[in-house]
């Protein structure tokens, strides 16, 4: 059995990053309110006007925009210790609408924006990329957890929200560059686009790496 401090210290660790996804969710839905009056002159889409009158693109945008805030709340709910423990029927069922909002909704709108992504080629090279590793996480997630294999559920899983995710941070980075960079849009956009989500996998890797390690070390025999 691991000791009461060490148990101590995990539990306040995954309190701690359950708080960093509300806060994130939270402050991603405030940004999100003001898309809500389809006024084509706000936030985003001021950046967009050359595609604005694509009504592909459009469509495509309001509908990532606002399935978005479903996938994010979904998503962290699922990281919830409470509903893992004590609502399996919950996490299932919050379970299935992350991945067929991601995999049905958000995948197909992803590549339409990632195609007009500003930036040039690298920016849309790094959403597409984004975008299909959030697909394949996902549905890999799915087919792990359908073999009964809920170790590697859970690790696809942690990859595919550590990319659900980047809707927080790439605008925290973009917020960081605007702040305190001289760099021009252009660029700024190209750089925001890779560290929207590589950080995130990264740090997600190095959770699955810690998980294991943990799990390891508690021995064969031990729960």
């Amino acid at each position: 059995m691991p000791r009461p401090q060490n148990l101590a210290v995990e539990t306040l660790k995954t309190l701690g990053l359950y708080i960093v996804l509300n806060i994130g969710t939270l402050l991603l839905l405030n940004l999100i309110i003001q898309y809500a009056t389809f006024d084509l002159h706000v936030g985003f889409l001021e950046l967009k006007q050359d595609y604005i009158h694509i009504t592909i693109w459009r469509v495509a945008f309001y509908i990532h925009v606002f399935s978005s805030i479903l996938t994010l709340l979904a998503g962290f709910s699922q990281f919830s210790p409470e509903i893992l423990k004590e609502h399996r029927r919950v996490h299932k069922w919050v379970g299935r609408i992350y991945v067929w909002d991601v995999l049905l909704i958000n995948f197909p709108s992803g590549l339409i924006m990632g195609i007009y992504a500003n930036g040039h080629i690298p920016s849309k090279i790094a959403f597409l990329t984004l975008d299909c590793l959030w697909f394949w996480f996902t549905l890999k997630a799915v087919l792990e957890v359908k073999k009964g294999n809920i170790p590697s559920h859970r690790d696809y899983m942690t990859r595919s929200y550590a990319l659900t995710f980047s809707a927080v941070t790439l605008r925290t980075w973009r917020l960081l560059f605007t702040s305190f960079s001289n760099l021009d849009p252009s660029t700024i956009y190209m750089i925001d686009a890779w560290m929207g989500f590589v950080p995130n996998l990264l740090f997600a890797e190095w959770l699955i790496c810690r998980r294991k390690r943990t799990i390891a070390g508690r021995g064969p025999h031990r729960p």
